[in-house]
This record gives C-alpha cells, structure tokens and sequence, in this order.
C-alpha cells in the first residue's frame, strides 16, 4: 500500500472517523468475550478445560475459533454472528426453492421484509442454540452456580440470544457508520483474538523441543506464501465491455457511455467458507451438546468432529456448493442481460 494512502487514512477526517468507530465497536465486541453469562462459575470453566485432552477439546477450539474465545469463556458473545449467517443461508435457499417468496422479496420494501425474517428467525435459531449450551454446561462439574435448573436455562438463553442479536447490531452500524462488512469485520476479530496465544503456545512448543524449528521456519513461508497467491487470485477478473446508446428523455440526453461487467476468478471470495463452516457448526454444537446421554446423538457429534474425516469431507463438499450456489445470486447471468438490455446496453459482438 503507498505511502500516502496510509497517510490519508489519518488526515481524511471521513475515513478518520469510520475507523474510529469500527475500532470502538470491535473492542466493546471483545470485552464482552470475557463477559461470562450470569449463573457459571468461572473458576470451574478454566478447570474443566485445562483438564480435557486436546482430541476431547477439538470441538471446544473449533467454536473459540470464529468466536475468539468467546465459547470457552461461556460469554454472552459465545456464539458470535454465526446464527445470524445460518439464518441467513437457509434464506437464501428458500428464496430458490420457492419462487413466491423470491417474488415478493422483489417488490418495493422486499429487501426490508427480507432481513426481518431473518432477524426473527435468528432468534429462534440463537435460542436452539442456548439451549443445546445449558446441557453442555450441566455436563461440567460445579459450572453452574444457580440452583433452579429451569431459571438458569431461561436466563442463560436469554442472555446469550441478546448478546448474540447485539452483535448483529454492532455489524450492521460497522457496515453503515464503519469501515468495510460490518459482520465479516467481527468474525475477523474474533479468529485474529487468537494469534496472540497462538503465536505464545508455538514458541512454547519451540522452546520445549516439542516442534522442530526448521517446521516452523516452512510453515510460515508457506503461509505467507498463501496470502500471496490468494490476494493475487481475488484481484483477477475478467472486463467485459458493455456499450450503452444515447437516449433523449424530455430535454435531456442520457447514455452514450463505454464500461464494462468485472468478472472475478474467485466472485465469492470467502463467502462458501463462512458459510460452510456455520451450516456445519449448527448440527455440531447440537450434537454435542444434548448427546452427553443419548447414544446415537453422541455418535453423530463424533462423526462431525472437526478432527475427523467425515466432517473435514463434508466441509470440502460445502464450500463447493456455497461457491456455486453464492455465485450463482450475486451473478444471475439472467437478471445481468435483463438489466443492461432494459438501460440501452449491448455487448459488441453478442446478438440480443
């Protein structure tokens, strides 16, 4: 990045202002990972985790991972915005599979009508979720302080379906008064949270003669080497030109302009992988949650451990389907000719 831009980014009192706020709504988001929800011992969290192996901890590193620690801490943040996206991919795909409800998301105000559903089925969903926890959390010893079952079960789903509808909300401000997706921003601070221990716990393993350096030295030139081609890769695209002719409408003269459609390489960027990752955290978290006493649940939850082929299978087969399927609404090649042919538009050399 030049000089200047990084410059400009402090002396634009515009953009100034926008990381500001961005900055200020991801620090309140961390604060609240380390706000444990009313009625769990701390104490007996920390015990309880340090004691499990990491095979038996897989499941607990694979939820702290987008959440950033949130899970293990049983913060009223513990399960993100991840709710809020699995809502919004079964959304997506009733949109597809029932033509009435994407007519109707197409009228004026649709896309008003659209994220309200949304919300309100994210409640639903946030509360499934809380509620598969307070088992979890009946499976730790002496996690759980408050006495009356049912009051702590109420109260715990209440407080994480709120956290997790504020995070939502501190999303859509990012993405209105911030800096870039206001809900991608909160899913980066919740994984980049853990390079600090991350980074602590190599240099640990380095120490102790548990990891070998030169590994070490590869596996960061290969992840360097990564973001390289994947930046590369995101830059590419493909111009196709589009001409538009000039139209009189009343007195004035519209069109007559030169441009072109971008066509990227990768147009879903890291969509499928978000959206993969959250379809299949769902049935986990479920999974593992209520199968503490039930036999073919606990089997299932072993199936989709993040550390078993099974689940890693899936997971390729996902991000497949979300890459085809995100590409295929974002860059409806239908509603693209629609749109250029009712403007005045024409591609050179395609008949229309």
């Amino acid at each position: 990045m030049p000089k200047n831009t990084i410059l400009n980014m402090f002396r634009i009192k515009t953009l100034r202002s926008r990381m500001f706020f961005t900055f200020l709504l991801l620090i309140i988001f961390r604060l609240g990972s380390v706000l444990t929800i009313p009625g769990i011992n701390p104490q007996a969290l920390t015990l309880y985790f340090n004691s499990l192996t990491r095979g038996n901890n897989a499941f607990v590193h694979y939820m702290d991972f987008f959440a950033g620690g949130a899970f293990s801490n049983f913060s009223v943040f513990m399960l993100g915005v991840m709710p809020y996206i699995s809502t919004q991919i079964i959304m997506q795909l009733a949109l597809i599979i029932f033509p009435s409800l994407k007519r109707i998301v197409q009228e004026d105000g649709g896309q008003k009508k659209l994220q309200k559903w949304i919300r309100i089925s994210t409640v639903f969903v946030c509360l499934l979720q809380s509620l598969a926890i307070t088992y979890y959390a009946a499976s730790i010893p002496s996690a759980i302080v408050i006495t009356n079952q049912v009051f702590f079960r109420l109260f715990a789903m209440l407080a994480v379906t709120t956290g997790t509808m504020i995070a939502v909300w501190f999303g859509d401000q990012i993405t209105a008064r911030g800096i870039g997706n206001g809900i991608s921003m909160l899913i980066f601070a919740g994984i980049i949270a853990r390079f600090p221990s991350s980074i602590w716990e190599l240099g640990n393993m380095v120490r102790n003669n548990d990891i070998n350096i030169v590994f070490v030295i590869i596996v960061l030139i290969m992840f360097v080497g990564i973001i390289y081609f994947v930046i590369y890769e995101q830059q590419g695209q493909r111009k196709i030109a589009v001409h538009y002719a000039k139209r009189v409408i009343g007195r004035k003269m519209y069109g007559g302009a030169n441009t072109y459609i971008p066509f990227k390489i990768n147009p879903s960027g890291v969509i499928p992988v978000i959206f993969a990752s959250s379809f299949l955290m769902f049935p986990l978290q479920i999974a593992s949650s209520f199968g503490q006493n039930v036999r073919w649940v606990a089997k299932i939850a072993g199936i989709l451990s993040p550390t078993g082929m099974w689940y890693n299978l899936f997971l390729v087969l996902l991000i497949v389907f979300f890459a085809y399927f995100y590409t295929q609404v974002t860059l409806n090649p239908i509603e693209i000719a629609k749109n250029i042919r009712e403007n005045g538009g024409s591609i050179p050399g395609i008949r229309t």
